[in-house]
């Protein structure tokens, strides 16, 4: 397929995805530099204060509640492809608080870019794709989001999750109510996370359609909220205001933060471990243990550790991101995995694994990602955020590309 979608060069280890310009990123990076937050002078750690209260963190009664439900839809989330992403939302993600500020100042809104002094890069669907596994082909239908769901919840009078899954959890068989409370849950807690930090009935409409197994393109959804979430993160920077608790996957951004620099922070992707699916009570036996070896990328990349929150190590990040990272210490191939340890779910030149035209084309098409489409419209306006795939070439190889569409084989 390689061959349909790029341009060869007169260079053997590279290829384009459009007309090739100059290789060398530091005339971007130059002329972006004076565009991002850093360039504000005004970098103090009051402006972040609640700015990751909405965080996926643990809630007694999911797990047991996900085991449940899995049982009996495990198969048609798998067509679906959200069973990875669901599956995520059994780990505790360690906030990388440092590195999410520091690489914040380094952000530019008009390219949806981080601007750091080594290239400039950025999340693309390849990224959702290959961390959480969300669907990336499916064509987008998101007048679905403006009708009203048959199912009721009440997110008022049960004061948290945790009174969430008391409700809602149910004995017996799994029905399309139960399985859509849960998936509600799902999407306002471990994906788009909204500014409430508690339940909400918001993304009720997505979650029902689901359960009575439709399918819509999640990814774009998901990456067009990180997207926007980093563009009002700029934005106030910018103007030297205060953060606040915007919601949004910060989640998401700090997963592929933290794949972006492993090699910087002496991070094993593949020594992590992951949560087994076993009972919260569950009392393990003397040779057993509570997690297993990931099955994936994402299983690596979220249980990989914090590196503390505090004015040092923030400092210490923005010297390493504004100075760039080294050669070593750069991610060029960061889904790269000769011993074949993960399933890996798509390669762009390997025909013999990748055999899908419809993802290829939805990963390099150009297209305006929705944000704020769910509750129907009436709670926040309908926007767009867009995705350029050729400025971000790099990332759909894989590969650690510099700007100018160029792709290394």
């Amino acid at each position: 397929m390689s061959n349909k979608i790029v341009i060869p060069t007169d260079q053997p280890h590279l290829q384009c995805l459009s007309p090739l310009g100059n290789p060398d990123p530091t005339d971007l990076i130059n002329a972006e530099t004076n565009r991002i937050p850093f360039r504000a002078e005004n970098f103090s750690l009051d402006l972040w204060k609640d700015a990751f209260r909405s965080w996926p963190s643990p809630t007694k009664g999911w797990k047991d509640w996900f085991l449940r439900v899995s049982h009996s839809n495990e198969v048609q989330w798998g067509d679906q492809k959200v069973d990875q992403c669901i599956r995520l939302s059994l780990a505790d993600m360690h906030r990388n608080e440092s590195l999410l500020i520091a690489a914040s100042y380094f952000l530019s809104d008009t390219l949806n870019a981080f601007i750091f002094g080594h290239d400039p890069t950025s999340p693309t669907l390849a990224d959702v794709l290959m961390l959480i596994g969300l669907d990336v082909s499916t064509a987008d239908s998101s007048h679905i989001f403006d009708t009203m769901p048959s199912a009721k919840v009440e997110t008022r009078s049960i004061g948290c999750w945790s009174g969430y899954i008391q409700k809602y959890r149910r004995t017996g068989p799994v029905n399309i109510k139960e399985q859509t409370t849960f998936l509600n849950m799902w999407l306002d807690k471990f994906v788009f996370y909204g500014r409430s930090t508690g339940p909400t009935s918001v993304y009720l409409s997505a979650a029902e359609r689901l359960a009575n197994g439709g399918r819509f393109p999640l990814d774009r959804y998901l990456l067009g909220s990180a997207y926007h979430l980093l563009h009002q993160v700029a934005r106030k920077l910018l103007l030297g205001e205060s953060i606040g608790n915007l919601g949004g996957p910060w989640w998401f951004i700090n997963m592929w933060l933290n794949l972006h620099m492993h090699k910087r922070l002496g991070f094993d992707l593949f020594a992590q471990r992951f949560p087994r699916d076993i009972a919260e009570g569950h009392e393990l036996d003397e040779e057993e243990s509570a997690t297993r070896p990931p099955l994936n990328y994402g299983e690596a990349v979220i249980v990989l550790p914090s590196t503390g929150g505090n004015r040092d190590q923030v400092s210490r990040f923005f010297q390493t991101l504004y100075e760039g990272l080294t050669k070593e210490e750069r991610a060029w191939m960061p889904y790269e995995d000769p011993d074949t340890r993960f399933h890996l779910t798509f390669h762009p030149f390997d025909d013999a694994l990748n055999k899908d035209h419809e993802v290829m084309m939805a990963l390099i098409t150009p297209r305006a990602l929705p944000v704020n489409f769910f509750g129907s419209g009436k709670t926040s306006n309908q926007t767009y955020e867009f995705y350029n795939p050729s400025a971000l070439a790099r990332q759909l190889a894989f590969g650690q590309l510099p700007i100018h569409f160029v792709m290394p084989m």
